[in-house]
């Protein structure tokens, strides 16, 4: 008798550890999210202040779809810091693409550098890997966004190229 009474107790406690260990789990949707109704479309950084004076500098481009972020990065650099064939005469284009969240002032990234086409880059020149700008989102107007990189001390002032709506996609 007593067996028994240890086995149904066991089988009691693994049955009680799987409805637990399964009522814990929460789906991953497969759908996009909404994102920022304000940020959705294309933003262009046409100039940055002082940026005859600098070294090296970058503009930057980002067309928000959703909660999703595309990202082109135009580097000008006035002294040769990468070797010959990745140098370009001093001036080269990175992307990167990835998911946004804004966070009451923040602005938040996590993206991937890729290739033009927006698959990921395992090698060459540039950046490789995580892309995870902070922003702090200075002032917003329905044309224009100014941020302050968390990493640097350069403003960054966007102005809106295009509006587009959130249709959210099933993601793969």
């Amino acid at each position: 008798m007593k067996s028994g009474t240890h086995k149904t107790s066991s089988l009691f406690c693994l049955l009680a550890v799987m409805m637990f260990s399964l009522s814990s789990c929460k789906f991953n949707s497969n759908y996009q999210g909404r994102g920022d109704d304000g940020l959705q479309g294309s933003w262009i950084e046409e100039s940055v202040p002082y940026e005859k004076d600098l070294l090296h500098y970058s503009l930057h481009e980002f067309e928000f779809t959703c909660d999703s972020v595309y990202i082109t990065i135009k580097t000008f650099a006035k002294s040769q810091i990468l070797p010959d064939p990745c140098y370009q005469q001093g001036t080269w284009k990175e992307y990167a693409k990835g998911v946004y969240i804004i966070r009451g002032d923040s602005l938040l990234i996590e993206a991937t550098y890729t290739h033009e086409n927006w698959k990921q880059k395992l090698t060459g020149c540039y950046h490789i890997g995580q892309y995870l700008p902070h922003f702090k989102i200075i002032k917003q107007t329905t044309d224009s966004l100014y941020l302050e990189n968390r990493h640097s001390h350069i403003p960054t002032a966007l102005r809106k190229t295009k509006t587009t709506t959130c249709i959210p996609k099933i993601v793969y």
